[in-house]
């Protein structure tokens, strides 16, 4: 089989692509790989805590290395770390790098010329699938999630730290993706057929948070699930609700 790392944020478009990954037997999967603020200790944009992202790679009984990236980290920041993890990921045999995008053309060819820099191959097992049947699929699997993030101009706090169900589902506004694919909302997967045990947590407190939007506030960086950073050259701030899990 091809060596890959697999992408992996922690959220449920992660969990379903590598389920999909899994099944199809052609590639191994050597490590999961995540953007984690070395300032907070927390998940990338989800703000999930390294300790649950830990116990996450446990139960899928898959290795774990983390992308460690500074406070606010520029684009150019960003982009060394990650030609620097890849060229390590390479030198182990890795050929490929797996995600779990859907349907954001310009961060795909981002990922693709990343990864072609260093001669890796990007993969995308759910690349163009309707999203309303995804999140569908992710649920009759089995798998369950909880909402960790949400883009406030979109959802309110009283969406963050909900567990997605089908019954959820239909009270999402109707601009909403149902996978949350243009930012609008982060899951953290705690259980599904992957996992050889359920992660065991507690809801914690929720915050509000605001950061500053890049140049262009539709940006792709604000859209998915593991960091892509702009220069701050606008004053607009964007805002988050942020749902705090506690490990037990």
């Amino acid at each position: 089989m091809k060596k890959a790392v697999f992408n992996w944020s922690g959220g449920k478009d992660s969990a379903l692509a590598l389920y999909h990954i899994q099944q199809q037997k052609e590639y191994q999967i050597e490590t999961l790989l995540t953007s984690v603020n070395d300032t907070f200790d927390r998940v990338s944009m989800h703000g999930v805590r390294s300790e649950l992202l830990i116990q996450q790679a446990e139960a899928l009984n898959l290795p774990l290395k983390q992308l460690r990236l500074p406070e606010s980290p520029t684009m150019d920041v960003y982009n060394t770390l990650l030609t620097q993890t890849n060229n390590e990921l390479k030198a182990q045999e890795i050929t490929h790098s797996i995600f779990g995008d859907i349907f954001l053309e310009d961060l795909k060819i981002y990922r693709e010329k990343q990864l072609e820099a260093v001669g890796l191959k990007a993969r995308f097992p759910l690349w163009k699938r309707d999203t309303k049947e995804l999140v569908h699929e992710f649920l009759d699997l089995g798998f369950k999630t909880i909402i960790v993030c949400t883009k406030s101009e979109v959802l309110g706090k009283e969406f963050v730290g909900e567990i997605i169900t089908k019954d959820f589902l239909k009270n999402l506004p109707k601009n909403v993706d149902p996978c949350g694919e243009n930012g609008e909302f982060h899951t953290f997967v705690f259980d599904g057929p992957i996992f050889k045990k359920p992660i065991d947590y507690t809801v914690g407190e929720k915050v509000y948070k605001t950061y500053k939007a890049p140049k262009n506030s539709d940006d792709n960086c604000f859209k998915k699930e593991d960091n892509c950073f702009k220069e701050d050259v606008s004053p607009k701030e964007m805002g988050f609700h942020f749902c705090d899990l506690i490990p037990k």
